[in-house]
C-alpha cells in the first residue's frame, strides 16, 4: 500500500487508501466499512482485491470491495494476511 487517506464519512463510511499496482500505476480504493470490516493496513503492505473500477476525472476509484448486502451478486473483497475482508 502506498498511502492511507482519511475515511470518507459522507453517506456510507469508506476506508480509503492508495495502492501501487505492478506497472507503477496507482489506484484509489474506497472500502465500505459500514458493510465490511476495516482492513488493518499500513504503508508498504500488500493486499489482494476484487471490486468494481469506475473512472472519473481524477483517475478513478475501486469500490464494491465487499459482499453484496442484497445477495444478488458475487461482490468483491480485500485479502490481507490470509484474511478476507468482505
Amino acid at each position: 500500500m502506498r498511502r492511507l487517506i482519511g475515511d470518507d464519512n459522507e453517506g456510507g463510511r469508506h476506508q480509503r487508501f492508495v495502492l501501487t499496482l505492478h506497472g507503477g500505476q496507482t489506484l484509489l480504493v474506497a472500502h465500505n466499512i459500514d458493510i465490511a470490516p476495516r482492513v488493518p493496513l499500513g504503508i508498504g503492505d500488500r493486499v489482494r482485491f476484487r471490486g468494481i473500477y469506475e473512472w472519473n476525472e481524477l483517475g478513478g476509484v475501486l469500490h464494491w470491495t465487499h459482499h453484496d448486502p442484497h445477495g444478488d451478486g458475487e461482490g468483491g473483497y480485500l485479502r490481507f494476511q490470509r484474511r478476507e475482508y468482505s
